[in-house]
């Protein structure tokens, strides 16, 4: 018998599609939005966080202490993975990894942006074993075991990362990763493994830069954050000669994704680990607020490999919600009869996991030769493909923070008590009244989480027809109504996923 969790009630479902049927409908006729000064805050001119900001910016060892932290948990994860019981849900290596840090890091992306990927433990275990910095009181080492070759031209991109994050999707769903504690820790180990060779290899960091898949959903997803790390004076940026934000300093790293602050305008490949703000003679680099999803409306420059970066992001995202439905297997067991599969099925989970990022893709193609073909061919077909790919942003973050909420929330209590037997030696599976019991012992009630749940889905429909609005305005400007088969695409992909999360869910473990 399996564990399933309540999908959204009816009543949200209903409420969700009025939304967005009067949205939709009032987008195709309004006028088209005129553009708006960009409006930021600095948050260093708040006497509360100005001390904070202070330390955390120009100070190193708060942000190498966090670092020791996440690294020691990261370690008792990989022990109680390859040494502790096999049983998932009493091991800590399968509970924290996959209820709690997959599914909080998609929550964390919305207030802290890519703050994530400064405390990486990957990335922290590679530095100290490729390139190390050692304080002997005022006395500084830097060693470097890298050779330092320049990253091909062709691995340059994000495709890199793309079929890591279809691997790791087929290794965590097809394999069945998230069940096993072992498998688990050895992944986590592999991931050490490539980031260490990507920086014994390559200058700077070329494996956070285009292979991982972790830190480029999160750079995407940060464009819709309201958080950004910015020049705090522009001219003074462009009075810059020396660029130590870019280049580095004798004490600080250079930029390990290679940016230069007083250019920087996305937040898709800052990692925020804080050496452009260190290494600024001048102190001009600071955290501010802005208006949330403003890259995805304007500032992002599209390219080629991101927008379908994007709609893998999309494709996998709603991929991951559908195999956690009842009715997933049932699928999986009749098309294996009808292919000879046998086994673990992984012949029909592929192709699943195949026609899964397939459809989303020729959708959005199909849409937008739709909207060539209604504005008499005024654009071409990939100026319109990669201009208008940021509408999917929204749509797979609303989603995924929705899908992940739900195991957060009703997975995630009772942790704290996991790491008094991390290991979980001697510890029998979750029987089936413990399991019922998870439902009383959520982190909130379950009608404040539907009530998010159904407010995120609106939100994320409602950015998405801004991105829309604003993106086709520049694109095509006398569009108006023609913009109806882009509409129609994010009706269908946010009808679904609001499908989805209207059915009962199988619990993780």
């Amino acid at each position: 018998m399996i564990m399933t969790h309540p999908g959204l009630p009816e009543l949200w479902g209903y409420l969700v599609w009025g939304f967005m049927l009067s949205l939709g409908v009032w987008s195709l006729f309004a006028a088209t939005p005129a553009e708006r000064p960009r409006r930021t805050l600095n948050l260093k001119t708040f006497r509360l966080t100005r001390p904070v900001l202070q330390l955390l910016l120009y100070s190193r060892w708060p942000l190498q202490l966090l670092k020791i932290i996440v690294v020691a948990i990261f370690l008792l994860v990989i022990v109680a993975g390859l040494y502790g019981t096999p049983i998932a849900e009493r091991n800590l290596a399968t509970v924290l990894t996959w209820n709690i840090w997959w599914a909080g890091l998609i929550v964390s992306v919305f207030f802290i942006g890519s703050a994530w990927c400064a405390v990486c433990p990957w990335d922290t275990l590679a530095s100290w074993m490729v390139r190390p910095r050692l304080w002997l009181g005022k006395i500084h080492f830097k060693i470097s075991n890298s050779l330092d070759l320049k990253v091909p031209r062709y691995l340059r991109n994000v495709w890199p990362a793309l079929l890591m994050f279809v691997g790791l999707t087929w290794l965590e769903l097809g394999i069945g990763v998230t069940t096993s504690p072992y498998a688990t820790a050895l992944l986590s180990l592999l991931m050490v493994v490539l980031a260490t060779l990507g920086m014994a290899l390559f200058r700077n960091k070329a494996f956070c830069r285009f292979v991982c898949p972790v830190g480029r959903t999160i750079g995407f997803y940060s464009q819709l954050a309201p958080v950004e790390l910015r020049p705090i004076d522009t001219e003074l940026c462009a009075r810059c000669t020396t660029l130590e934000c870019y280049n580095g300093t004798d004490k600080i790293d250079p930029c390990p994704t290679q940016l230069v602050m007083g250019s920087l305008s996305q937040n898709t490949y800052c990692t925020s680990c804080g050496n452009c703000a260190r290494s600024c003679p001048q102190q001009n680099v600071s955290w501010r607020l802005r208006p949330p999803s403003q890259e995805a409306i304007a500032d992002a420059r599209p390219h080629w490999d991101e927008a379908w970066f994007m709609l893998g992001l999309l494709a996998m995202t709603t991929f991951h919600g559908l195999t956690m439905m009842p009715f997933w297997e049932q699928w999986m067991t009749a098309f294996a009869q009808m292919i000879g599969d046998s086994g673990q099925l992984l012949m029909s989970f592929s192709v699943g996991l195949f026609v899964s990022m397939l459809l989303p893709a020729l959708l959005y193609a199909l849409s937008v030769f739709m909207l060539q073909h209604f504005n008499a061919n005024k654009k071409d077909f990939r100026s319109l493909f990669i201009g208008l790919v940021f509408v999917s942003l929204p749509l797979a973050f609303a989603y995924h923070l929705a899908h992940n909420l739900n195991h957060l929330v009703r997975e995630g209590a009772g942790l704290l008590g996991m790491f008094k037997n991390p290991l979980g030696i001697g510890l029998e599976p979750l029987s089936m009244a413990e399991k019922h019991q998870r439902h009383f012992e959520m982190l909130i009630s379950q009608d404040a989480l539907f009530a998010i749940q159904g407010l995120l889905m609106m939100f994320g429909f409602w950015l998405a027809i801004k991105v829309l609005r604003h993106r086709g305005q520049r694109l095509l400007p006398e569009a108006g109504w023609r913009m109806l088969p882009m509409l129609l695409f994010i009706f269908l992909i946010n009808g679904f996923n609001l499908w989805l999360l209207m059915q009962p869910m199988i619990m993780r473990m």
